[in-house]
């Protein structure tokens, strides 16, 4: 019988969590429910993309499976914006901003995509799908750097709370797999590989940030997929498997271009315009609920407490450190009487 007492009990903390900050209360009241529904559908669906990894890259390999996803989510991209915008004027953007948009493909999408794939071929899709949540905390770290962005103690914390829950989480693994026979050295390969694709998501941010502000969203979603796949089809090529490569891992293939890149790309483009920019990106807080999930579900992940609880400790953690959480519980009222006693 697979273990649900990990997503249970995320679940649980997770309505905790919720309950203690009345703003993301109102977050998800000032949504229509339609508009919600949408935004839990981004998360299944992108908490959905570390199942088909762990699926399809054992028979097809990281670059190859990597660059398909990729390629098929660069064609829906682009027929997307051909039926937007003539193609003379979609092109012309795009060649335009052709540097901008290869680096950002590199550091958004095609390294930090086989960073994953290579990391769960030893750690499991609910545990990479953790390790991709602290990607909003080396993009804090990378803008403070790079553009100067000001971290608040409050953010600090954050910081130290979500990384203190990434050594749990290593740790947590570690134990793990060490009773399965895999080797710690392994294990922190692979959670250093995660955690690396995590960081240059970050770099990516300020760069878009930096290079690619008030380009078009969908233009560069098409443009970067494109990139992404120019430099990933010759490494794709030559890592090609020799073996038959079975049904189950062309449809997970398929269901990480379509489903995983090119639908949910564009439903994250509609909630934008829809919801704003600052709710989309509360999808991050969720996305793990769903990794988690899919894998105890589909795949028979054991789901540990110590897994549960570091998921917890990074989405806090993140929470502080991007500003989402910007006073705790109390806080308000203690600064009140503080000022009223001088």
């Amino acid at each position: 019988m697979r273990d649900l007492s990990g997503p249970l009990r995320l679940a649980h903390r997770a309505r905790r969590l919720v309950a203690a900050q009345p703003h993301i209360i109102d977050l998800a009241a000032s949504m229509n429910p339609i508009e919600l529904a949408q935004l839990v559908f981004l998360a299944a669906l992108w908490g959905g993309s570390f199942l088909f990894i762990r699926v399809g890259v054992t028979d097809l390999g990281v670059a190859p499976l990597m660059a398909l996803r990729v390629g098929i989510g660069a064609l829906f991209l682009l027929l997307v914006l051909f039926s937007r915008r003539s193609p003379r004027e979609a092109l012309g953007a795009l060649r335009e901003r052709a540097w901008p948009l290869l680096v950002v493909g590199f550091f958004n999408s095609a390294a930090p995509f086989c960073l994953f794939a290579w990391a769960e071929l030893t750690l499991s899709a609910g545990v990479t799908s953790v390790i991709n949540a602290t990607t909003p905390l080396f993009g804090a770290i990378v803008a403070y750097f790079w553009l100067k962005d000001r971290l608040s103690g409050l953010r600090v914390a954050g910081l130290v709370i979500g990384f203190l829950g990434v050594l749990a989480l290593v740790w947590d693994q570690i134990v793990t797999h060490a009773g399965d026979g895999a080797s710690t050295t392994s294990t922190l390969l692979a959670a250093g590989a995660a955690l690396t694709a995590s960081a240059l998501y970050g770099v990516a941010a300020s760069y878009t940030k930096r290079h690619l502000t008030g380009v078009d969203p969908l233009t560069v979603a098409a443009g970067t997929m494109t990139a992404a796949t120019l430099i990933l089809t010759p490494f794709a090529i030559a890592t090609w498997p020799h073996a038959a490569v079975s049904m189950h891992a062309w449809g997970a293939t398929l269901g990480l271009g379509v489903a995983c890149t090119g639908l949910a790309y564009l439903l994250f483009f509609r909630l934008i315009a829809a919801i704003g920019p600052a709710r989309t990106i509360t999808v991050t807080f969720v996305i793990p609920v769903f990794g988690i999930l899919w894998g105890a579900l589909f795949l028979g992940e054991h789901v540990s407490i110590g897994m549960v609880e570091a998921c917890v400790a990074i989405l806090c953690g993140t929470a502080l450190a991007t500003g989402f959480i910007k006073r705790l519980p109390g806080m308000g009222a203690r600064e009140h009487r503080a000022s009223a006693k001088h």
